[in-house]
């Protein structure tokens, strides 16, 4: 698969993107050591990748305190949109359970400070080496930045997703309820479901 991105530099392929971002790290860094902080930011990434890799999902990028993640490329399976939330449920669960989280709220950050905030698309995406002077494997499209917009929106301990999430992965979301969320970048209301 990756021998075909290479070839023709760029590939549209249907994915599931997720994004996770840990909130409250700003307010981390300022009322905890810098060794607590780098640990949290530390075991934060691992446990994104574990929840990641155990769903077949490609972890794409770090960037700063967030992450993103795609879902049925290089490894193809039908219902990467499920995987995709399992594995935004066990980032979830995991990062609960972090020894660094309790020291956080040990130092006055309560759950609406201090979690993840996750954000789902799914859809089609142009997947390849972008850039001229520096080349960076990633996907691209309108898939990526709804799942981006959509974490922005998610506050901690909340995962978002789109209606074509809930499409696709039924049995994981049949008891969410949209609503409308104003995203930056895009003219219109997007509705989310929270799961």
């Amino acid at each position: 698969m990756f021998t075909r991105v290479m070839k023709a530099r760029k590939i549209t392929v249907d994915v599931s993107v997720l994004f996770a971002d840990l909130r409250g790290y700003t307010a981390l860094s300022q009322s905890l050591s810098a060794d607590i902080v780098s640990s949290l930011l530390d075991d934060f990434y691992d446990e994104c990748a574990a929840a990641i890799w155990e769903f077949d999902g490609l972890l794409n990028k770090t960037v700063g305190d967030a992450i993103m993640a795609i879902f049925n490329f290089p490894i193809p399976h039908q219902d990467h949109a499920e995987r995709a939330v399992l594995a935004a449920r066990e980032i979830q669960r995991r990062c609960q359970l972090r020894r660094e989280f309790r020291l956080a709220e040990g130092a006055g950050l309560d759950g609406s400070e201090l979690g993840v905030g996750i954000g789902i698309d799914t859809g089609e995406a142009s997947f390849g080496e972008f850039g001229r002077s520096h080349r960076d494997l990633t996907a691209i499209g309108t898939v990526v930045n709804t799942a981006a917009r959509a974490q922005s929106a998610a506050e901690a301990g909340r995962i978002l997703v789109t209606r074509a999430v809930c499409e696709r992965a039924q049995s994981q979301t049949a008891a969410s309820e949209g609503r409308e969320y104003r995203l930056k970048g895009f003219e219109k209301p997007i509705e989310l479901y929270a799961i």
